[in-house]
């Protein structure tokens, strides 16, 4: 059996070219700003993702709390006061 690459492509395979900003240990050099950059961004979201989960877990107990005690206003614990009006 054929492969479709094959069967329709007519023109020679590209011979692999060897990176010009490659060092002799076949790692490319530079850029590693941006990595750093890219991985403070991530951790930065990462911890916004984390506490705005934590807020809407805690908002969710406090709910079910209020609705199992009758709609009592007491309140269970340091929630946050956020998301107070919904």
């Amino acid at each position: 059996m054929t492969s479709w690459a094959d069967q329709w492509d007519t023109g020679a395979d590209p011979t692999p070219r060897r990176g010009s900003s490659s060092g002799s240990d076949g790692k490319k050099h530079g850029g590693g700003d941006r990595m750093e950059k890219t991985k403070a961004a991530a951790a930065t979201g990462l911890k916004k993702v984390k506490a705005g989960t934590s807020q809407g877990f805690q908002w969710i107990k406090d709910k079910y709390h209020q609705k199992k005690n009758g709609g009592k206003n007491s309140k269970q614990g340091g929630g946050s006061e956020i998301a107070a009006g919904y």
